[in-house]
Parts: structure tokens; sequence; C-alpha cells
């Protein structure tokens, strides 16, 4: 399975996917810590994550997949919705709950 086909079966088999450095548990940069804590404050319980420290072509991959160049990045059913600050205005707002809401991930 190439990369492509990987990162899509992925999106598209989780309702709500975090690409992110380091684990929800022990995060590897701030931003994806931040990107984690939203998805809690937001009432996900479990979500699938993914380290893209540990897999270069992960990494590289998935910002072909979304044309998005930076790490972390959120997917919810399959749909790219964006990095930890655009994560950060869509839950001041109240929009990233409805989304999540919406995907019965929350």
């Amino acid at each position: 399975m190439d990369i492509q086909a990987q990162i899509r079966e992925q999106v598209g088999s989780h309702p709500v996917v975090l690409y992110m450095k380091g684990t929800p548990q022990f995060p590897q940069c701030g931003f994806s810590a931040s990107a984690a804590q939203i998805l809690k404050a937001c009432g996900v319980q479990e979500f699938f994550s993914v380290n893209v420290l540990e897999n270069p072509e992960i990494r590289e991959g998935v910002k072909q997949y979304s044309n998005w160049p930076t790490i972390p990045q959120l997917y919810i059913k399959g749909q790219f919705v964006g990095g930890s600050d655009i994560m950060r205005e869509l839950y001041q707002s109240g929009e990233l709950q409805k989304l999540l809401a919406e995907s019965k991930a929350a």
C-alpha cells in the first residue's frame, strides 16, 4: 500500500484523526500538545492519532495529501479541518464542537 492510500485509509476509517508530533499522552511539540488538548476540551475521549516522527513517509505524505505544509493536522469524518491555529479558532467560535458532535466523536 502506498503512503497516500495508507493515509486515505486512516482518515476514512476513523471519525477523528490527528497527525501529530508525538502522542496525545507525550506530545513532542507545543502545537501538537495544543491540538490534543483542544480535542480533549471538546469532550473527545478517544481519537486516532498518528505520530509522524515515527514515519518520515507519513510526515511528508500527509502534507501532500492535505496540501497543508505543517503538522499537526486534524481530520474529521475524512475531511481535513486544519492545524492547531485553525483548531483553536474553530474551538473558540464553537464550530469545532459542532463538527465533532456531527461526527459522533464527542
